[in-house]
């Protein structure tokens, strides 16, 4: 479900803590590369760890953009698009591990840097991400708190799926089957097992069940998990993250 343009200030210092702490596990994880290992395969087809790290920094660069325009009013330079953003993943993959992880560190930093320096009344200022749509300020720590988790799953090192915060399940399942169901996607009921949470989606479909993490990474394209249960063979879900429903036009 999406929130109302506002969001109250504890509640905004709770989210940042929260991508504080995806980052710092990210980062951590990090620690023991080698110049090797980022160049092995992420779970992400066509790319590397090394491709990974690079779009989480860049991407952090992007919300730090973003809540600058909110807090200033004035854009902070010229706004990498898809293609120079799409040249930087490529130039920046084939870096040493010690240059990746320093650039994550730096990107990681000056974002939060920039989320506290925000006035709480300009959280509420609507800004457009790339695809077009909009959204208040604060969602994009929403949106930062996603990226992180999601790839961090990504980077094939341990952390897996069972290790989301069941908090962030809760939210990202929320959000996402609001916009499914808008979009009529097919899928009758979603009922979560560990998190007391069902949602109906469409009067005919599949009914699929599942813990909470097993659900979201279908719907994230990293799935289906074994632990999902279905009546019908289930659909392939739309390219995600998908804008949030209804929004903030």
């Amino acid at each position: 479900m999406t929130e109302t343009i506002d969001l109250a200030l504890e509640d905004i210092d709770l989210l940042l803590d929260e991508v504080r702490a995806s980052g710092a596990r990210v980062c951590v994880g990090l620690g023991s590369l080698t110049d090797l290992q980022v160049r092995e395969p992420s779970a992400l087809p066509g790319w590397s760890r090394g491709h990974v790290i690079t779009h989480l920094a860049r991407s952090a660069d992007v919300y730090r953009w973003l809540l600058t325009l909110a807090r200033t009013g004035t854009e902070p330079g010229p706004r990498a698009d898809a293609a120079a953003l799409d040249r930087a993943l490529r130039e920046g993959a084939e870096r040493s591990a010690g240059e990746l992880a320093t650039d994550l560190r730096g990107s990681l930093d000056r974002l939060f840097d920039e989320a506290q320096a925000m006035p709480a009344e300009r959280w509420s200022v609507l800004v457009t991400a790339l695809a077009g749509w909009r959204h208040p300020a604060w969602f994009t720590l929403r949106r930062c708190r996603r990226e992180l988790e999601t790839h961090h799953v990504d980077l094939d090192l341990g952390y897996s799926t069972a290790d989301w915060p069941s908090d962030y399940v809760t939210w990202a399942l929320d959000d996402t089957v609001a916009t499914l169901t808008a979009r009529d996607f097919p899928v009758a009921r979603i009922q979560v097992t560990d998190l007391d949470r069902a949602w109906t989606l469409a009067p005919s479909g599949a009914t699929v069940t599942g813990p909470g993490h097993a659900l979201l990474a279908w719907i994230a394209g990293r799935g289906p998990d074994t632990r999902l249960r279905s009546d019908v063979p289930l659909p392939i879900p739309p390219r995600w993250p998908l804008p949030p429903t209804p929004g903030w036009a």
